[in-house]
């Protein structure tokens, strides 16, 4: 009933910008918090940053400075603007929303995931 898709990933040099998306879609009364995350092999998935229903924003030590993150409620989306691009960077990127449907309950639901390749 509620997808998440992301666009946005690619292949880019170091030193260069990228800017994620994801749109929320489907039966959505309201959307919570949403966030960005992301996973390299053999690794667990990392919370890079995050930002409230309110506009209030938080980021892993790793991407201040360099990433922001903001919302567009009226689209039910949420972007991933990241600047300064590190190889360290490459990883897959998820989105990842609060969402209520149908009265109080909330559930966390997850976008497919886009590859972000940092290299020369």
């Amino acid at each position: 009933q509620v997808q998440l898709v992301e666009s946005g990933g690619g292949l880019v040099q170091p030193g260069g910008s990228l800017r994620l998306s994801c749109a929320a879609s489907g039966s959505i009364f309201s959307i919570g918090a949403m966030n960005w995350y992301r996973q390299t092999p053999g690794k667990q998935r990392e919370l890079v940053a995050g930002i409230t229903s309110g506009g209030k924003t938080n980021y892993a030590d790793s991407v201040k400075g360099r990433f922001t993150i903001s919302r567009d409620n009226a689209k039910n989306t949420v972007y991933l603007q990241m600047n300064s691009l590190k190889p360290e960077d490459t990883a897959v990127y998820y989105c990842n929303a609060e969402i209520s449907s149908v009265g109080p309950l909330v559930y966390k639901y997850w976008g497919q995931g886009t590859q972000v390749t940092v290299s020369s």
